[in-house]
Order: structure tokens, then C-alpha cells, then sequence
């Protein structure tokens, strides 16, 4: 997290490095490892996620973020549920919504970047649905939730001339305290959560 914060400063009090053009809407999508701690270390293990974010570039080293990470079956839940469509599963997933800046470094057709905001935790168990016009309840479905921080790091660059298309590594960090219904190993108490989101990011621009 200090690094972070030494990163945003230290490109916030850097002179512009030539950006005459930069685009303001700027749209990812990426994949990756997730893993949790803390408290949740033990009920929880490391898990394939997925993130898409949007971002809006006000001014040349300044961002407005927004996006959406989920990683999947963090906890393990293997059940199933009787229904009028036979047995139907049961799995777990892990939502995350931040919402924060970042501040943007430059350098020709490459950057750096680091930003923080907060970030809104979901965690729930959902039930296979046989059809998109029709859903089917789960009464033994449950979930958890609470509120924190986040803080990444990331390094790009584009791929294309125009700088419309780009790829990146980004590593997310969150913290968070969340509470609700038991998740397999998860007790229904508070739990002080934290996760480490790393992986590649395809980017469009415009």
C-alpha cells in the first residue's frame, strides 16, 4: 500500500511527458489468480477470477475507475438442490466492486500506474438455472458481504499505433470486514478479508 501511494505521488509531481492527444474512455477486461487471507485464509483458496472495469482519463495522469472482479468457487461449495428439473448444482462465487483513481505515468507507448478507492464485497452460493426464462429459488443459498479498500499497480503498453488497443499486469489488493450467513467453511461472524488479484488486462480506448 505505501508503495502505491509513493507511486501516485511521485508521478503526480512529474511534468506531463508529452501527451497531446490521450483517450478519456478507456474499457479492460482480463483474467487471472485470485487469493484470498486473512481471516478467510483457511476456508478459501486460491482461484481463477475474471475483471472488466471501465475508466474515465479527465486529464493526462488522472483516472476515474469503476469495475467488477469475480472470482470463482474461492470456497469449494460442491452442493446440490433438488428441483421440479432434477438435482441442480450449487457453487460459489466472489463479487468485487471498486470504485477509486488512479494516477497515470506515460513514457511514449508505455505507462505505470497506481491507484486506491473503495470496494464493495459479495460473496453468495447461486444455484444452476435450466433456463434463462425461468429461475429457479434457492432456499439453502447464502451469502455474505461488507465494505473496504482496494489499491493496484499496474504496467502496459499499447499495441497498436494509435494507442486504441493496449495490454497490461495488474495486481489488485483488497481489505475488507464482511459478515452474513456461513459460506462452507466460512463462519457467520465477522471476518477481516483480504485478496490478491494478479493477472494480464486487454484494453480499449477511445
Amino acid at each position: 500500500m505505501k508503495a502505491l501511494l509513493c507511486l501516485s505521488a511521485a508521478a503526480a509531481g512529474l511534468p506531463l511527458l508529452g501527451q497531446a492527444w490521450y483517450p478519456k474512455n478507456n474499457f479492460v477486461i482480463g483474467g487471472g489468480l485470485a487469493r484470498p487471507r486473512g481471516d478467510i485464509a483457511a476456508g478459501m483458496g486460491d482461484t481463477g477470477a475474471l475483471s472488466i472495469g471501465y475508466g474515465y482519463r479527465f486529464l493526462p495522469n488522472l483516472q476515474a475507475d469503476v469495475g467488477l472482479d469475480t472470482a470463482f468457487h474461492a470456497a469449494g461449495v460442491k452442493d446440490y438442490l433438488y428441483t421440479g428439473f432434477g438435482y441442480q448444482r450449487i457453487r460459489d462465487y466472489e463479487f468485487f466492486i471498486p470504485f477509486g483513481g488512479r494516477v497515470i505515468l506515460p513514457v511514449r507507448r508505455f505507462w505505470i500506474s497506481g491507484g486506491a478507492g473503495g470496494a464493495y464485497l459479495h460473496y453468495s452460493e447461486r444455484i444452476h438455472q435450466p433456463s434463462s426464462y425461468y429461475r429457479i429459488d434457492c432456499p439453502v443459498c447464502t451469502s455474505r458481504s461488507g465494505w473496504g479498500y482496494y489499491a493496484l499497480a499496474s504496467v502496459g503498453g499499447s499495441i497498436d499505433r494509435g494507442g486504441h488497443f493496449r495490454l497490461s499486469v495488474t495486481a489488485k489488493m483488497y481489505r475488507a470486514h464482511t459478515d452474513g450467513e456461513p459460506i462452507q467453511d466460512i463462519p457467520p461472524v465477522e471476518t477481516k478479508d483480504k485478496w490478491l488479484f494478479l493477472g494480464p488486462e486487454l484494453g480499449i480506448s477511445f
